[in-house]
Parts: structure tokens; sequence; C-alpha cells
């Protein structure tokens, strides 16, 4: 018999309530959880392919499980069709690619994005054509001022426009991890200066766009 445990809430729903209390310390430690999650599921050789922060589940015990399995499948067998929450969905993925390891990747960075600052991506925009073809063109959530440089460079090279430039989960776990060991001891934050804010008042333009240039051309 499949015994499943109580969840308290979506991520989602969780931030709304609780953002404004979380310390950064508290935020990475949510990234963490997910992270921890995803390199279970990658470790089996399968892909998500739906993540998003309703589906991200927190627990009485304090911890976030990753739930919804139902387009997790093994990584050599493709969806026939593109599914998916829009603002999460990795650029090369809306023109037409397959979803792989690094496409999961791409969607971890824009829950890294909203644990940072507590609103779903992309709140002000339709979920249109519009908004897929500014995904691809380069177009990512504003970063929040005063996100700490590692947490913020992490979360860009994550969601970096070539799926190749993107970490594999367990570099991405191995970064967390020691972003996160780093927190426990606040001193040592406070005076490391890759760990200070940095202010950012537009919308990310990631460096790489040459790269999906390359796959508009060929899928047109």
């Amino acid at each position: 018999m499949l015994v499943m445990n109580k969840m308290n809430m979506d991520l989602r729903k969780y931030l709304q309530q609780n953002h404004n209390q979380l310390t950064w310390k508290e935020r990475i430690q949510i990234i963490n959880d997910i992270i921890c999650a995803l390199e279970r599921i990658h470790d089996e050789n399968a892909i998500h392919r739906d993540l998003h922060s309703g589906n991200i589940l927190f627990k009485v015990s304090q911890k976030f499980f990753i739930s919804d399995l139902g387009f997790c499948g093994p990584a050599d067998k493709p969806l026939k069709s593109i599914y998916g929450n829009l603002p999460y969905i990795a650029p090369e993925v809306i023109i037409g690619n397959k979803q792989t390891f690094k496409s999961d990747i791409y969607s971890i960075a824009i829950l890294i994005w909203e644990v940072s600052s507590g609103q779903p991506p992309f709140i002000n925009y339709e979920h249109d054509y519009d908004l897929a073809m500014n995904i691809v063109s380069g177009i990512r959530p504003k970063i929040v001022p005063g996100t700490p440089l590692e947490y913020k460079n992490l979360m860009k090279q994550c969601w970096d426009a070539d799926p190749s430039k993107r970490p594999d989960i367990n570099t991405l776990r191995n970064k967390i991890r020691e972003i996160n060991l780093f927190y426990q001891n606040e001193d040592e934050v406070y005076n490391n200066p890759n760990f200070h804010s940095e202010e950012q008042n537009e919308l990310e333009l990631p460096e790489s766009k040459d790269y999906l240039l390359k796959y508009l051309k060929s899928a047109s």
C-alpha cells in the first residue's frame, strides 16, 4: 500500500506566507532541499520535466520535496509534446528541442530566483507567445537587490541560454552545499566579498544568446 506523507503547503503558498521573515540562510536551505530532491531523480537517469513552485511541497518536518511526477521519466524516452509552466520552461525546449537534465536545471534557476524574490516569475506578464519569445531572446526575471553574489552567480549559470554551460546536478549540489555551509557562520559571510550583495535594477540578459539564435535558424 502506498503511504503518502502529509504535506502542509506548496512552495508558492509558503513564500506568500513567510517570505518577509525568511533569512538568506533559510532561503538557501530551501534551495538545498530542492536540489537534493532533484539529484535523487537525476541519479535514476530520469528527468522531472515540470518543476515549478506549485509542485514543491513543504512537509511538517521543515523539508521541501518535489511532487507531481506525472511527466517524469527516463532521459532516453523524450515526450512528444512540450508540457510545463511557461516561466519555468527552458528556452531550448520552447523552440522545440527535447527536454534534458539541463532543462530541469533551468527550472531550478527560476526556483532559485523565486525563493529570493518571494514572487512567481514574470508575474506581470501574460503567459503567451510574447513571453515565450522573450524567454528565448534571453529575458530573465529581475534579480532582487540584496541578493548575495554567490547565489546570484549560481542562478545565472543555471539559466544560461546555452544548456551546455549550465551545471549538472552533481556540480550544482556541491555548489549549493558549499554556500549553505558557508551561511552557517554569519561572521564569515559578512567578511567575505564573494557573498556581498549587489544592486540590480533591470531584467537579466544572459550573454550566450548566440546559442539560441543558432537553434532559431535551424527550427525555422
